[in-house]
């Protein structure tokens, strides 16, 4: 999240979070929704930097990375949750 501080980080953590949550049909909370925009923020930069995609810096591209990889991440959640039942 190049360029957006700390402020719009959080920003973006929460919004991406709430978009993987409609994406995915999950229901949580605000706060929720802020660690998994966040860490999915980490791991959409992780993923597109390991395929060689430029994530780029500003809001728009941060909110793209960071939502796609919030729903990787509750993709991922969501089979390991299903191996354990």
């Amino acid at each position: 999240m190049d360029g957006v501080g700390i402020i719009g980080a959080i920003i973006i953590g929460i919004l991406a979070g709430w978009i993987a949550e409609k994406v995915m049909r999950r229901n949580h909370g605000l706060l929720t929704n802020l660690i998994v925009g966040v860490v999915g923020a980490f791991l959409g930069s992780f993923v597109a930097t390991m395929l060689g995609f430029d994530t780029g810096s500003g809001v728009i591209p941060s909110l793209l990375t960071a939502t796609a990889g919030a729903i990787l991440l509750l993709f991922l959640l969501g089979l390991f949750q299903r191996r354990r039942a």
